[in-house]
């Protein structure tokens, strides 16, 4: 018996909703609120033709609730005892069907609160009580179903701090469901899902289906009677992604026939228990040391926040460096793989510390109040007057194992049994599980640069700027490229002004202003030294700017004249704001940045927190959802990397499940050990790490073009199926595109746009990819006509001669045509069409040739 609860939010104009998903989903008794339609006005007819008897009680414009059921159903009550004398809403219906009571509610929302709304939502919570008071101790199965607009407890909330006030989580709403629970009653999605954050409603704005920022209002109340009797829940979350869908998902239950075995309840973990070192690096296999590993990067964001699952910790003024120590020998590397040979301190005791690993830390030089000094850093090599530290904050690989995949947590208790306590220039950088907003305000009184908030959970993902690992600045600090310098007239300074620059997107270098204080003369005299080379006439700016140009805060012009820089040089700078033309303003040098890149050097700007904490909560929560968009629209491009195989195995190991994140995006790999080629004793875990070794050479052909999936769920000697609709089956990371065929049918087609892609195709079975000859962006025009040359029964050197033929015809009239080998003895000839024909022009061609081959 399968019951759901549907908050369909205005049933006529979300009709063609509901039927897809009764018919969909199949539930035999179905409870729906916010009807939004009067009596007369209720589509009976509809749902009858639909397989279902109906009871309703609606109203113009508001609330109204229904019940559906596949068996005949009898009216008991369409409201609920006792009257309120301010409002009269249709807020319940109670019906007798398929031998049970069943109560459908839709009870008010209160906001805004305090005020009348509020006390009207406790007075009818009061009379639900008082009925439900009534029915729990039934010698008949009772349940009361339908939007409570309740939250009863904290896992009920993406975001329990921001709800405080809300008469949906005010304190007094949540009292009054437990007294309910009390009286006997049974909520069914949380007895099932005691510790998991299960939600049923998401609003319109801010994206929250996205984001997965939801709420659970929608609940199953089940009496002693039928409570032994619950066997399963979920819910259709996809429906809340449909197009013009309720803010609502259908939730459901599922009742056995009988009672079923009660299961002993077990109490949640509040602290998350770390095994020993022994214990974790047993569990992971082992690795070499990985020679091209690049430190992972962290998002800015604009404003710190305060949230139990990050920690947070000082961000550090210097030089990121990633440490190699192996065999008593330290290599210490900046973020673009040039070597740091200056810090001969650190090398060494990192030398002495006798053991394998890659550490990532931040080079410091300290001033005396314990802070990092950057410019004292810059200077060490001349000096060696400030205190050197090399500051820790995680391991990638150590003694023989690659600990990536650990979250952070774990990763953090190895580093614990690492670094030394007791030195002086390698030092453990602490992490604070604290309030971040006040953590964040300490560093401002400390003049830090800023903090790093990272996810305890959170896996390293090299080279990858990620929303678990955030940075919140407390100073306005930017690299920039060094394009020219400029002096003014009479000056007896080596230089006036810095003229700097960043990168768009494109590549373009653009002028982003000036800056002109900072450095003494010695720093002027030995910054000249590194603009000498670089001189030239060339101006590196897309547009030459005007470097005299006269300001509010310096409204003459001073006769400064540029000389130009190849841009190879990028320096730091820290400023007041960004002005509406995008220049800096009140900006001063704070050093050079020798391990930049200066093609990498970008306009840095902060992303909104609450929306990036959010996308790393949905992401940490893994929810599988489909988010129907059309190719191309709303999506950023995939950036692919090309030209050689990938070097290291994605599933080492025996294990015969495992999870790994591929490109950010988490998935589960099984029956690792299952072998997929028998007679060749080759496994399915072998495919994955194919497909994970040739990503790189593959997915440039399958990127933004749909696939047929061809799955062989029981290996290469199974029966295979195709599968082309991935809708409600995708990922929500996957991309789709919506198509309609000739038939009128609308289905979802996965695009192959990356590794994550591939993999997860392969996890379906797909032995082979079979992608579109069009793209998503032009589905109908095929890029290439494909002519298949399939040998059935003869010798391959037929299949050869054949294609010659083919070959002779299109020479003839001057078509390029392309051979590829295609399965074990067959071949396909590609005419490139680019893009310019129908597929239906591209057969009556392909027919054409092969006429002309077959005359041959």
């Amino acid at each position: 018996m399968k019951i759901a609860t549907y908050n369909i939010n205005g049933i006529n104009g979300r009709l063609e909703i509901l039927l897809k998903w009764l018919k969909q989903a199949k539930p035999d008794i179905v409870c729906l609120q916010e009807l939004k339609a009067e009596n007369h006005k209720f589509p009976a007819q509809a749902i009858s033709d639909a397989g279902y008897h109906a009871i309703w009680h609606g109203q113009k414009a508001w609330n109204g609730v229904a019940i559906l059921s596949k068996t005949e159903i009898q009216e008991l009550h369409n409201d609920l005892p006792g009257k309120d004398d301010e409002f009269t809403h249709s807020r319940y219906i109670e019906g007798f069907t398929a031998g049970m009571v069943i109560g459908c509610l839709y009870l008010p929302n209160g906001n805004p609160y305090p005020g009348p709304k509020f006390d009207y939502k406790l007075r009818w919570f009061d009379r639900l009580a008082a009925h439900a008071q009534n029915l729990v101790e039934r010698d008949l199965p009772v349940l009361l179903i339908g939007d409570y607009n309740v939250m009863p407890t904290e896992l009920d909330t993406y975001k329990p701090e921001k709800y405080l006030n809300n008469a949906l989580f005010r304190v007094e709403s949540r009292e009054a469901y437990a007294a309910i629970i009390a009286q006997g009653w049974t909520d069914a999605i949380r007895t099932l899902y005691p510790d998991e954050r299960v939600y049923t409603f998401w609003d319109y704005l801010r994206d929250a289906y996205g984001r997965n920022a939801g709420l659970r209002l929608d609940h199953f109340l089940l009496n002693k009677k039928i409570a032994k009797r619950l066997k399963s829940a979920g819910v259709d979350k996809e429906v809340r992604g449909w197009k013009g869908t309720s803010d609502h998902a259908p939730v459901w239950i599922e009742l056995s026939e009988t009672d079923l075995p009660v299961k002993k309840q077990t109490k949640a973990k509040k602290n998350i228990a770390i095994p020993d070192l022994k214990t974790l690096l047993k569990e992971i296999p082992k690795s070499p040391m990985p020679t091209a590993i690049k430190p992972m990067k962290a998002t800015l964001v604009d404003a710190p926040f305060n949230d139990a699952d990050w920690v947070y910790e000082i961000k550090w003024d210097g030089y990121r460096a990633l440490a190699m120590i192996k065999d008593g020998t330290t290599e210490l590397v900046s973020r673009n793989g040039l070597l740091f040979d200056q810090f001969g301190p650190i090398n060494a005791e990192l030398n002495g510390l006798q053991i394998n690993a890659i550490l990532d830390g931040e080079i410091v030089a300290l001033n005396e109040q314990g802070n990092a000094d950057f410019g004292a850093l810059q200077n060490w090599r001349n000096t060696k007057g400030a205190p050197l530290v090399f500051m820790v904050f995680d391991i990638i690989w150590y003694d023989g194992h690659l600990v990536t995949d650990l979250p952070l947590r774990q990763r953090r208790e190895i580093l614990k049994s690492v670094v030394p306590v007791d030195s002086d220039l390698i030092k453990l950088s602490q992490s604070f599980e604290e309030d971040g907003v006040a953590f964040f305000e300490s560093a401002k009184k400390m003049k830090l640069e800023g903090i790093i908030a990272k996810r305890l959970d959170s896996l390293y993902s090299s080279d990858a700027r990620s929303r678990e690992w955030l940075k919140i600045k407390a100073k306005r600090r930017q690299e920039v490229v060094i394009a020219g310098f400029t002096k003014n007239e009479g000056t007896g300074k080596y230089f006036s002004a810095l003229a700097i620059g960043v990168y768009d997107k494109k590549g373009v270098l653009r002028f982003i202003g000036k800056v002109g204080t900072g450095f003494n003369d010695a720093k002027q005299k030995e910054m000249m030294e590194l603009f000498k080379p670089l001189i030239t006439t060339v101006v590196p700016f897309d547009v030459e700017p005007d470097v005299d140009e006269p300001s509010q805060f310096r409204p003459r012009r001073l006769g400064a004249k540029a000389t130009w820089l190849k841009p190879e040089l990028v320096c730091e700078i820290e400023f007041a704001e960004l002005t509406s033309d995008g220049k800096v303003r009140q900006a001063s040098f704070k050093g050079m940045r020798t391990d930049k890149n200066a093609k990498d050097v970008i306009l840095e700007l902060a992303s909104d927190t609450q929306t990036v904490v959010d996308e790393a909560e949905q992401e940490a929560a893994l929810v599988e959802q489909v988010e129907v968009k059309p190719a191309g629209k709303n999506k950023k491009p995939v950036k692919l990397k090309t030209g050689k195989l990938a070097d290291d195995i994605l599933l080492p190991g025996t294990k015969d499940t495992e999870e790994k994140k591929v490109g950010g995006h988490l998935i589960k790999f099984t029956h690792l050990n299952k072998l997929y080629w028998p007679e060749d004793g080759i496994s399915k875990r072998e495919m994955f790490n194919y497909y994970h070794q040739v990503a790189p050479l593959m997915v440039p052909y399958l990127k933004d073009r749909p696939m047929s999936l061809n799955r062989f769920p029981g290996g290469i000697h199974g029966k295979s199926f195709y599968q082309k609709n991935v809708r409600d089956k995708a990922p929500s990371w996957a991309v789709t595109m919506p198509h309609t065929n000739g038939e009128g049918e609308e289905k979802d087609y996965l695009l192959g746009n990356n590794e994550a892609t591939l993999l997860w195709m392969a996890t379906l079975g797909c032995i082979e990819m079979n992608p579109w000859f069009s793209n998503a962006q032009s589905s109908d025009n095929p890029d290439y006509c494909v002519i298949d040359l399939d040998p059935d029964k003869q010798h391959f050197d037929q299949v050869i001669q054949a294609a010659l033929e083919v070959k002779k015809v299109l020479d003839a009239l001057e078509v390029p045509g392309y051979a590829k080998t295609s399965g074990s003895t067959g071949m396909h000839i590609y005419i490139p069409l680019g893009g310019k024909y129908s597929y239906e022009q591209s057969q009556l061609f392909a027919n054409i040739i092969v006429k002309l081959v077959q005359q041959q």
